[in-house]
């Protein structure tokens, strides 16, 4: 779920204005309403959570369905019995909680490794039905494919493929891609004028970039160097509708991959941001007719407490939610 790059900058906190802007608003949209509030779980031997543990939550990504076949929490839906799996989708439905499988995550590298993305889109979307998910997350992260343009192509064919299988109003699909990419010319800038009208929604990691967006100014206003123009308030503005931008954070510096040996310890590095300043920064961008929501790498350090502290200025989860 992410790479590694080390650069500097300086946290701050920003105040909210008082004044707020209702959200643009969105276009006919078949599938989950925004803002989604997104949860991955890759940690098998917490087990699968229970819409009970998932109180401010909205959507659950089981992490990975890979090209060799599920694993990690993905396998261990598979190892549910029927009856087990058929009381979790109906304790989900009944708390308007999507259930969706996550594909390929950082180790892997479909594209550099010659896979087919029509048979693979065909083959994923065919697990999607069989285990009974709401929809499948594209976490692509093949940089070697991305840095030498045979990513492009790739996930437009793949994309298209899933739709085609899993029809909008049905199942849902998004993608995870890392915010740089949706700089001036990058993958998901070229993607999202393709193909983005087959995709629902993208969990942007902003994280995983060193200490880029880690202030509400470069999260939510102006990014700035290192990757000018990918910014929340930035991407729309390049094209993407507000409700498609989600902002995904870790729920811990450690979640992000953060070294453990810088002395003394940088709590930002690799993006990480406290909740406090999360809930600032987002409830800033909604001030500006953003209504995406926000993703957390990952469940159950990214529990209630986190996702019910990160909405409390912008969307204050209610128990009856």
């Amino acid at each position: 779920m992410y790479l590694f790059c080390f650069l500097i900058c300086i946290p701050a906190i920003f105040a909210v204005p008082t004044k707020t802007k209702s959200a643009t608003p969105s276009p006919t949209i078949l599938g989950p309403q925004p803002p989604h509030f997104v949860a991955y779980t890759d940690e098998s031997e917490f087990g699968i959570p229970k819409a009970s543990d998932l109180k401010g939550f909205n959507t659950l990504n089981l992490a990975f369905l890979l090209t060799s076949g599920p694993a990690d929490q993905a396998q261990a839906w598979t190892q549910l019995s029927d009856s087990q799996r058929a009381n979790l989708k109906a304790d989900y439905k009944s708390n308007n909680i999507t259930l969706m499988v996550s594909a390929f995550g950082s180790t892997e590298s479909p594209t550099t490794d010659g896979k087919d993305p029509t048979l693979l889109a065909e083959s994923m979307a065919s697990w999607v039905r069989q285990w009974d998910m709401d929809g499948i997350d594209v976490d692509y992260e093949d940089f070697e494919a991305v840095g030498n343009g045979q990513a492009v192509s790739w996930l437009e064919t793949f994309t298209t493929v899933l739709r085609d299988k899993l029809p909008a109003g049905e199942f849902v699909i998004t993608h995870a891609p890392v915010a740089p990419w949706f700089g001036k010319g990058q993958l998901y800038a070229r993607l999202n004028t393709t193909v983005g009208k087959d995709i629902d929604w993208y969990n942007v990691q902003f994280y995983s970039q060193g200490t880029a967006y880690t202030t509400c100014d470069t999260l939510v206003s102006k990014s700035g160097d290192p990757f000018p123009g990918t910014s929340i308030l930035e991407i729309v503005a390049s094209g993407v509708p507000q409700y498609k931008v989600v902002m995904g954070k870790p729920g811990t510096a450690a979640n992000a991959g953060a070294p453990d040996f810088e002395t003394p310890p940088n709590p930002h590095i690799n993006g990480f941001v406290e909740t406090k300043t999360l809930a600032t920064c987002m409830a800033r961008a909604k001030q500006h007719g953003w209504n995406g929501g926000v993703m957390v790498w990952e469940y159950p350090d990214g529990n209630s407490t986190w996702i019910q502290a990160v909405r409390k200025f912008a969307w204050p989860f209610h128990s009856k939610n």
